[in-house]
Order: structure tokens, then C-alpha cells, then sequence
């Protein structure tokens, strides 16, 4: 568990990591590089180990996960940390190189590290270096991706990190084989990056690696930067405060020729008539808005908003319900489910 002052958990989401870190004597903790899947995760492990979550820090910002620190900073009412250099408006405590952060009686020293990114940034304190993704187990960082630079990292690596004590141990953002932790010595004995200790090698082999783009690029950076939502968390929102209705039910209510509601499909128009639901009227989702009021003229009416998957009519319905809507349901699957099942289908314009 660490030190006698230092209370340590590591949280794992497939090959992320992140720390929980408290200090044993005042009970106040940190989180580094939270996780959004993990949030519920965390908050149960601090409550669990006795501890009160001051602070939450990411090393850098993530392009290839969604970070938790703006949830947890806004449900907690705590700061969310980052490195000066950090794009993220959410991240109002900075911290510049050499300097440190109170938690409790720990000490917790950030060493600005650039490279994967230009806000990358270590975490130091008790013999462990969080070291986000700058240096990882048998590796180090990607440096191709935005702000990243393949010389700024070979400094970091070489002139700070190698400054450590040998003995100090590395918990990476990343791990994909189950490695828990590292030391400064074992890395750059054994790693095989660390191997190219010529500037000018280092940066010929990062340039050369050839790697995919992370899955979700450009939602990871636009979120973690930003404070957006991801597409999962607006269809998450939606879910929460819209009523849905069973295939089977609208099934019975299609054969009785009955719907007793208005049945909107909110897909594009080649899609509609490629075979809608018979009695569905067509209303894109694009156009909502703009055409609700002619289209859409009882507020009072009950809408059952329909898609190709049940994703895009859940958002239809949540934003009828914001318009006053508030019979607005949407249906618990989709035309392609509709479809499967061997239901019937009208093609055309018409209803």
C-alpha cells in the first residue's frame, strides 16, 4: 500500500490507469488521469479507504481516452489541475515545473515533462513518479499527435527523468500487458527506447513508428480540452429524462391501425422512403427545430420519435421534450430491429 504517510490505490479501464492518492494522517486524497468510465468506481474506492478527494489532476491532455477531471472537479467542488500550458478551460489550478501541491502532508511535486504533448507533466512524490504518458512500461509516449514533439520528449526523458533516483518507481497512464509499475532504473536499462540515448536517433526512431490514430482523436481532444460532452454522454442525458415505448407495443398498435399517437421518423429522407414504419410521418432530425411548430402544431400531443437504432430518436425526443413537448417518447429500438423482425414496411413518401 506504500509508505507509512501515503494510502495508494491504482484503478484500471482496460490499458488506462489511473492513482488514487491520500495521505494517511489528514485523509485527504488526489486523483490522477481519472477515467470517466470510473468515475462511480473512484468516488466508492475513497469512500471505502476513508479518504476525501481535495484535488483531481490530469498529466497532459488525453487524445485517446475521456478524462473525468471537469465531472469530478464540479461534483466534488474541487480544483482540477493540469500544467500551465494546458488548453483545458475546466483545469483552473496550474502548476508549473519544480512545483508542489499539498495534499495533507504529502508533497506531490510536478516536473513539466514535453513531448507526448507540450502540457505533459510527472507527478512526484513518495519514490513514485506518475508519469502520465511520457514514460511508459517498455516504452514511452507517442509523439505525432498534436503538440507533440519527439525532441522536447528526448529531454524530458534524458535530462529530467534520468535525473532520478534509479530506485524510483513509475506508474504510467497506460500499461496493455497487466504491469502494474516500473522503476527509473529497470526503464532505462531495459526499455527498449530509452536505447536510443543519441537526440538525433531518438527523433528519427519516434517519426518512424507509424502508428494508427487513436479511435476516438478528435472527441477525446475536443472534450478533454474543451469540457464538451462526448457523443456518449449527450445520448446518455437524453436517455434520462425521455420514456420509451416497446417494439412489441408499437407492433400491435401498427396491426390494429391504430397508433393512438403521432409516429415521427426523424431519419434523412432517402432513408425514409427506403421503407419507414407504416403511419410514420417524416420529420429529419436536422430540421426539428426550424419545423416543429407547422409540423408538430398540439403541444399536447403524444410523439413516439423513431431512427434507424434508437440512438438519433432519443435525442429528438429529449429535444421535443425541451420545447414543450412533454409527451415526447421514442422508440425502444429501431427500423433495422423492425426490419429484422419481419415487419411490415412502407416505401415512399407517404405515410
Amino acid at each position: 500500500m506504500g509508505s507509512t504517510r501515503m494510502i495508494f490505490e491504482q484503478i484500471t479501464t482496460g490499458g488506462c490507469r489511473s492513482y488514487l492518492v491520500g495521505c494517511e494522517e489528514t485523509r485527504a486524497a488526489l486523483v490522477i488521469d481519472p477515467a470517466a468510465q470510473q468515475i462511480d468506481h473512484t468516488l466508492a474506492l475513497a469512500a471505502r479507504r476513508g479518504l476525501r478527494i481535495r484535488y483531481v489532476a490530469d498529466t497532459h491532455t488525453h487524445a485517446d481516452h475521456f478524462s473525468a477531471s471537469r465531472d469530478l472537479s464540479r461534483r466534488l467542488c474541487i480544483p482540477a489541475i493540469m500544467h500551465t500550458l494546458a488548453p483545458a478551460r475546466h483545469a483552473e489550478f496550474r502548476l508549473g515545473h519544480g512545483e508542489i501541491l499539498r495534499v495533507g502532508t504529502l508533497r506531490v511535486q510536478a516536473l513539466h515533462t514535453p513531448g507526448h504533448t507540450s502540457d505533459s507533466m510527472c507527478l512526484l512524490t513518495e519514490g513514485r513518479l506518475f508519469t502520465g504518458d511520457t514514460l511508459l512500461i517498455g516504452g514511452t509516449g507517442r509523439t505525432d499527435l498534436p503538440t507533440g514533439d519527439p525532441a522536447e520528449l528526448h529531454a524530458s526523458l534524458f535530462t529530467i527523468l534520468a535525473a532520478l533516483p534509479p530506485e524510483t518507481r513509475i506508474y504510467p497512464a497506460h500499461d496493455y500487458k497487466e504491469r502494474e509499475n516500473s522503476t527509473i532504473g529497470q526503464e532505462f536499462a531495459t526499455n527498449p527506447r530509452l536505447q536510443k540515448r543519441d537526440r538525433a536517433a531518438f527523433v528519427e526512431m519516434m517519426r518512424g513508428l507509424n502508428l494508427a490514430a487513436p479511435v476516438h482523436l478528435t472527441e477525446a481532444l475536443r472534450t478533454n480540452m474543451s469540457g464538451g460532452k462526448t457523443i456518449d454522454q449527450m445520448l446518455a442525458d437524453a436517455a434520462a429524462v425521455v420514456a420509451f415505448i416497446a417494439i412489441e407495443d408499437l407492433r400491435a398498435r401498427v396491426a390494429a391501425g391504430d397508433l393512438r399517437l403521432v409516429l415521427m421518423d426523424v431519419r434523412e429522407r432517402d432513408a425514409y422512403e427506403a421503407g419507414h414504419i407504416p403511419g410514420a410521418r417524416h420529420l429529419p432530425r436536422g430540421q426539428l427545430e426550424l419545423r416543429v411548430n407547422t409540423e408538430l402544431p398540439d403541444p399536447t400531443a403524444h410523439i413516439l420519435a423513431v431512427c434507424e437504432n434508437g440512438c438519433i430518436s432519443t435525442l429528438a425526443a429529449a429535444t421535443l421534450r425541451d420545447l414543450g413537448f412533454m409527451h415526447a417518447t421514442a422508440l425502444d429500438g429501431g427500423v433495422t430491429t423492425w426490419r429484422e423482425l419481419g415487419l411490415p414496411l412502407t416505401l415512399g413518401s407517404a405515410p
